[in-house]
């Protein structure tokens, strides 16, 4: 992956705009001007311009001095992470989490609620602009310092335009215009994403900040994986990549899927599925939390159950990794969190089956964001909208301060 300073060194320098010297600021660390207009090629006066731009925006703020190399100290600047606030939100199948993060991705504000997402977008949304108002009013920050909204939905997403996508578990929903009836209360730009996706940007963001390459699979009332692939999240040209659970596995023949064809993964080794096995097999389970709290207390067809599921899992998995060949594997959502015994039938067909090159140094491991990946997932998702050299150029232009390509 291109470092920032050398994706400067390969363009045109005189599109070199306020946002793009934001993107510098960004690593974490401070920076002087001279060390700016070195790494753009700009001069130190053009360079002054852009940040006047960003310090009017709110967001570069002095970070002391830097070490003098014979003279004067040089004044050392950094992103304000207070400058803004941004948004994110986690909508499942039973459950609203929504959040109120800072530029950096502190989370200041939380609200969460149990709602079914069956009883449609207007329930849900509502509830979504109401808990963002009033995290708002709490925080003592305006609408006008609200930057962006990042949304995830436990279905297909259309991602460029927020609609979801004929989702199966979400009566209502289908072609609804979620951004605009967010944007009715909430006038900000509102990016919209399936949760598995949000989900894979919520690890990298909180546990794997340093791995451009990975893939984050949900287990739970269905399967999919969120695939990040040379620090890009890849959505495919219609939004369905990773859609693991409609691959065919060997296990799966004679058995039909709610998709309509035969021998999904889904509809062998997702939970509803684990859960059929083992009451055919005389023991008391209905959902996924059932299967995981029968593995939890030693039940022992329920730990052959699941662990024949991660096998199932973990051959599409292996493909999967001979065609991605990411450096680490996720497991997350409700099933993972059986524990090691989902964990190690995939990785027993993992390693057996894919390429040894690809294994290598391959890590397959459960999630270490946890409960809050999903939401963590989401404000990043709007902090990177937010913070886009396109984002920053429209807010410069609104603010009158907006500087011209070849200044």
């Amino acid at each position: 992956m291109l470092s920032r300073r050398a994706k400067f060194r390969r363009g045109s320098l005189h599109g070199v705009r306020p946002g793009d010297v934001l993107e510098l600021l960004r690593d974490g660390r401070p920076w002087t001007r001279a060390q700016l207009a070195e790494a753009t090629g700009l001069s130190r006066s053009t360079v002054r311009a852009r940040i006047e731009v960003l310090q009017q925006l709110g967001l570069v703020t002095p970070y002391g001095d830097g070490v003098s190399t014979g003279g004067r100290r040089p004044a050392l600047l950094a992103l304000n992470p207070a400058g803004w606030v941004v948004a994110g939100v986690d909508v499942g199948a039973t459950h609203v989490h929504a959040v109120l993060g800072d530029l950096a991705g502190q989370v200041l504000q939380e609200a969460r609620v149990d709602m079914e997402v069956a009883e449609g977008p207007e329930a849900v949304l509502g509830w979504v602009t109401d808990a963002v108002t009033s995290m708002l009013e709490r925080q003592r920050r305006g609408l006008a310092e609200l930057a962006a909204v990042g949304l995830g939905l436990p279905g297909p997403v259309e991602h460029s335009t927020g609609r979801p996508n004929n989702p199966p578990i979400m009566p209502g929903w289908d072609r609804y215009d979620v951004p605009g009836a967010l944007q009715r209360t909430l006038p900000v730009p509102v990016l919209v994403d399936n949760d598995v996706n949000i989900m894979a940007l919520g690890e990298q963001q909180v546990h794997l900040p340093h791995v451009s390459d990975l893939v984050f699979i949900k287990v739970a009332t269905g399967i999919g994986a969120g695939i990040i692939s040379g620090g890009a999240l890849q959505r495919g040209d219609r939004g369905t990549a990773g859609d693991l659970g409609h691959v065919r596995v060997s296990r799966g023949t004679g058995v039909m899927c709610r998709c309509g064809n035969e021998g999904c993964l889904e509809a062998v080794a997702a939970g509803p599925a684990l859960a059929d096995r083992l009451r055919e097999a005389g023991v008391p389970a209905r959902t996924s939390q059932d299967v995981v709290d029968l593995v939890r207390g030693g039940d022992r067809t329920a730990v052959q159950v699941v662990r024949e599921g991660g096998r199932d899992i973990g051959e599409v998995v292996a493909s999967l990794v001979n065609i991605v060949n990411p450096a680490v594997v996720v497991i997350g959502g409700r099933l993972a969190e059986a524990g090691e015994h989902l964990l190690a039938g995939i990785r027993e067909v993992v390693y057996r089956r894919s390429l040894p090159l690809a294994t290598q140094h391959l890590r397959v491991m459960p999630s270490g964001a946890g409960a809050e990946v999903g939401v963590r997932g989401a404000l990043a998702m709007a902090t990177g909208h937010a913070l886009s050299p396109s984002a920053i150029e429209q807010a410069s232009q609104r603010l009158g301060g907006g500087v011209a390509a070849g200044a």
